[in-house]
This record gives C-alpha cells, structure tokens and sequence, in this order.
C-alpha cells in the first residue's frame, strides 16, 4: 500500500509516497481503507521536529481518518467489512490502510461525507475534553475561544453552542462573518482590541495559542473560572499563577476516545455540529498541504483525499 512517509525531519519537502506491506487486524483491531485524512497542526511539528512524538525517522503522519473497514480481527464483533467509520488515531493516517483500535472508531453518520468526517476527530475530541468534560459548560456560560476560525477553534465554537454557551471569540476582523456562521456571539479582533483590557467575567476559556495569551486571559477569568489549554509545551501560565488570581488552570491532552467520538457524531448527524473544510488534496500532495496550512491563510481544514 501507499503512505506519505519522511526519512528526516524538515520542511514539507521531505515528505515522499513510499510503499509498505499492508497490515493485518489482530484481537481488536479492524483495517481501514482510507478514504480522507485531516491534516492537523501536530504534524506539522512533528515532520519539523519540533514536537518528537514518534522518535526518529521513517515515521507516517496522520490522526484523524475516516474510512471503510476493509477487514476485523477475529474477536471484533461491533465492525464489519464495508462499515463506514472515523476515528482519532496517534500517526499513521497518511495512507491506503490503518490499523485502528476497536475502542478508538465510531460509526461515521450517513449524512456526512468521508472529507468532512476526517475533519473533525482530534478537533472535536480536544475540544470536548477541554469544554465539556473539564469545564462542565452549560447554557449561559460564557465561554472565550482563542483562534476561534482555524480547525480546532471552529470546532469548539460549535460544540460549546451546542451546550448552550455564549461564545465569545478573537481572531481577525476579516474572519468574523466566518466565526458568526458557526456560531461565535462576541468576535473579537485582536488587532485592534486588547481582549485584556475589555473582557471580563468569562467562565471557561479555550486557548490554542499559548505564550502570552495564557496570563492576558487569565485575567478575563471570573473568580474560579477556567483556563484551558491545549498548548502543553508553552502554555504561558502554570497552577501557581492561577491560583494567585483565584482560577483554575488545565491543560488539556486528547487522547482517541470512540465513546466521545459517538456523541460528536450525533451532533454532526443532528447538523448541529459542521465542519469547515478549506481546502482538499490527493494524498500523494501532503507536502503541497502543509505549506498551505503555514500559510495562516485558511479557514477550518485541510484533508487530504485517497481514491
């Protein structure tokens, strides 16, 4: 089968097609024909080198697929060949095939299409964990989402009003008809307005920038708020901090959770929950993929197709 694969690490140009053998389920598992796979920016850090997650090269990117179950080992009894499934995997998506865990997929919903649903599974499952699971969000909760038009960001929007939240969100003016499609009460344009100075009484925030926006927004924080963040490696802030200011402070670290995955595909089959895709490519163009999402130009995702 084809992979997207690197013998070292670097800029997009190191990613190459490469032909492996196509694996075989065992206990657990099925073996996905990939149909699309999104494109995070966690791969990028890892080709780059800047995030070590899968040690030193050759090494196949790729978390979040969406597929046909070509085969099942021999215990599996929930999956069967031509089930339409997507899930949340950790590296290996770039590809024909994948091995995936049983407990890790969900049946994909009818009404959503394999691109769309392989832009959703680490946006959807790091937001639920940072809004709903840890910040208990509920109706009239004010919640403040930071890069609220990339990938993650428009997902946690729509998930946060689902749960009936009032959504306030920073990104660029020119984002903001984008960020009132999906939901978004209060945009902000953070070049012009300092969200520090202006904001106040929020309850739960959802930082996917890092660096100084942890401090700037704890201060937006209502006494035993919540900051969230899912910028483990430069968070801004520690427990200590915000504790001085009377708030609590997580950082959020997603894992692949079918049981998550089948209340996210309950809200894309309801359309309450909508992916954003801005742009699809071949698999065999991943390079051409990531220099886009270095761009800063695009809007929700990018997936890569596989005939």
């Amino acid at each position: 089968m084809r992979v997207i694969s690197q013998r070292r690490l670097g800029g997009p140009e190191v990613l190459e097609v490469a032909e492996v053998e196509r694996p075989e389920p065992g206990p657990g598992e099925v073996l996905v024909r990939v149909r699309a796979v999104g494109v995070n920016p966690v791969d990028r850090m890892a080709r780059s080198g800047s995030a070590p997650l899968f040690g030193d090269p050759p090494f196949t990117l790729g978390w979040d697929v969406s597929g046909v179950v070509e085969s099942a080992g021999q215990d599996v009894t929930e999956f069967r060949p031509g089930d339409e499934v997507f899930a949340m995997i950790r590296g290996g998506g770039y590809a024909e095939y994948v091995l995936i865990r049983t407990e890790h997929l969900a049946p994909k919903p009818g009404n959503v299409d394999h691109v769309h649903a392989a832009a959703v599974p680490a946006a959807a499952l790091t937001s639920w964990l940072a809004l709903v699971d840890t910040g208990q969000i509920g109706p009239g909760r004010r919640v403040l989402i930071h890069a609220a038009a990339g990938g993650v960001g428009h997902v946690a929007v729509q998930i946060a009003k689902a749960e009936g939240a009032y959504v306030i969100a920073t990104a660029r003016a020119d984002k903001h008809d984008f960020l009132r499609e999906v939901g978004v009460d209060e945009p902000i344009d953070y070049t012009t307005t300092d969200f520090a100075h202006s904001l106040r009484d929020v309850d739960v925030a959802f930082d996917l920038i890092g660096g100084d926006y942890g401090p700037r927004t704890l201060v937006t924080l209502r006494p035993g708020g919540l900051l969230a963040s899912a910028v483990p490696w430069d968070p801004g802030v520690t427990q200590e901090d915000a504790e001085a200011r009377g708030v609590r402070f997580a950082v959020v670290s997603v894992q692949p959770s079918g049981t998550t995955l089948r209340k996210v595909a309950a809200l894309l089959a309801a359309g309450r929950l909508r992916p954003h895709v801005s742009a699809t490519l071949p698999l065999e163009e991943a390079a051409k993929a990531h220099e886009l999402g270095s761009s800063g130009r695009t809007q929700g995702k990018i997936v890569l197709t596989v005939p």
